[in-house]
């Protein structure tokens, strides 16, 4: 990914578009066809001598131009007619922007392989199901897999989108209006390089293609915020349920010897934060002067690499992550039971109005119950086989049908199904 927004790879896409643009003229007979073989032959660049010559025009693509003419010669007077600089850049961050893209793509399918057989392995692991923190009903530890991997599903169809959206290039001129330039160099240009021609353009391709690509980093980034957040709240030694693999060797503190700590997660969740900042920037970009002011340009060259770059790296930490996830079933178990069975109400519930009872009063009856096996510390089943207004409803063996986890669990396999298909 670094490689990518390398300077040699950055003015080597800038070269090939100067060159094909001088194909398309030499096509339409506006560049002779022996400087266009000379600037096929000649046409190169030299990184260090573009940055001495930018100390003085202090504009880069001039820069640029100036130091592949040196090696072409004379016929370097045919580069970069009737273009702007935007087309240049434009176009070639179109190229960048994608090339980035498909790397995330070969990362979310790799973190999508990890999470399905993740999932798979736990299908039946079963784990309480919490609400605001706190114990609900249960389910199992491959369903909450089977979340993450259907949410990293929609994130890739979000990358694959924004993909498309930012491969447009422009080669329109000054101001987009062609004037120095036939509009038959653009489709040319473009056909050659993959990209779609913006339909109608300023001196630049309109931000919000930028503004959805950064975006859609973003929430990317912000569901391995949500996934590295679960994993610490798991790793929490009252719960106890997952950690991250601790390696030989490897040190929690400086102080206490004794302590694994979730930093992977951590650094996840915080680098997370940055990456909706980049997107807050983009969204920025969109609203320029006129027909282009260059605020956006300090912006893009920070956010381009930072954050394809920072995402690429958190993308394959996450992966790792999950791939090493230890898994405590026993200690999921364990907690399961540490309510007393309260975890049964909604079922109790059902039962009752199935015997007549109204929801109300099932609800308030279910509820009293809950409630001092809360404060009390009792079994909930306990407490109900005492209960005269329950006993009066159901019997001991309908009761002990309620408390059954098998109830909470008997469409997982439906679950599986939709969202790994009919083969899960």
């Amino acid at each position: 990914m670094t490689a990518i927004w390398s300077p040699e790879n950055r003015y080597r896409t800038w070269l090939a578009i100067e060159v094909l643009a001088c194909e398309a003229m030499a096509e339409r007979g506006e560049v002779p066809r022996d400087a266009l073989n000379t600037i096929k032959e000649k046409a190169a660049f030299d990184v260090d001598r573009i940055d001495e010559i930018e100390k003085t025009t202090k504009h880069d693509v001039i820069a640029f131009l100036t130091s592949v003419t040196e090696k072409v010669g004379p016929d370097g007077r045919f580069l970069h007619l009737g273009l702007t600089s935007s087309d240049i850049l434009d176009t070639s961050l179109a190229l960048l922007l994608r090339q980035a893209a498909d790397i995330i793509i070969e990362d979310l399918d790799a973190l999508l392989a990890v999470l399905r057989a993740k999932a798979f392995a736990h299908k039946g692991t079963v784990m309480i199901g919490r609400s605001h923190g706190i114990h609900a009903e249960p389910i199992t530890f491959g369903l909450k897999m089977a979340l993450w991997y259907a949410e990293m599903t929609r994130n890739r169809e979000r990358m694959v989108r924004a993909r498309e959206t930012i491969s447009a290039g422009k080669l329109a001129g000054a101001v987009g209006t062609f004037s120095f330039v036939d509009p038959a160099v653009e489709v040319y240009v473009c056909r050659k390089l993959g990209l779609t021609p913006a339909p109608v353009s300023s001196q630049i391709v309109q931000r919000d293609r930028h503004a959805e690509y950064f975006t859609t980093l973003a929430i990317i980034a912000s569901s391995l915020d949500k996934f590295a957040q679960e994993v610490r709240l798991l790793q929490r030694t009252e719960v106890g349920e997952a950690e991250e693999y601790f390696s030989p060797g490897q040190k929690g503190s400086s102080a206490m010897p004794h302590k694994r700590n979730p930093v992977l997660s951590e650094n996840i969740s915080g680098l997370s934060r940055l990456m909706r900042s980049y997107a807050l920037s983009a969204l920025e970009d969109v609203a320029l002067w006129h027909e282009r002011d260059i605020s956006h340009s300090s912006v893009e060259r920070v956010i381009g690499p930072d954050a394809t770059i920072l995402l690429d790296f958190m993308l394959s930490r996450f992966t790792g992550l999950v791939e090493k996830l230890v898994v405590y079933p026993e200690r999921m178990l364990a907690n399961l039971g540490m309510t007393k069975g309260v975890i049964f109400s909604q079922m109790v519930l059902l039962k009752l109005v199935e015997k007549g009872v109204t929801r109300e009063a099932a609800y308030a009856i279910v509820q009293r119950n809950a409630m001092k096996s809360w404060q009390e510390g009792c079994e909930f089943m306990d407490l109900l086989l005492k209960d005269d207004e329950v006993m009066a409803r159901v019997r001991p063996d309908d009761l002990a049908e309620a408390f059954r986890i098998e109830n909470f669990l008997k469409q997982v396999d439906y679950i599986f199904g939709r969202v790994f298909g009919k083969t899960a």
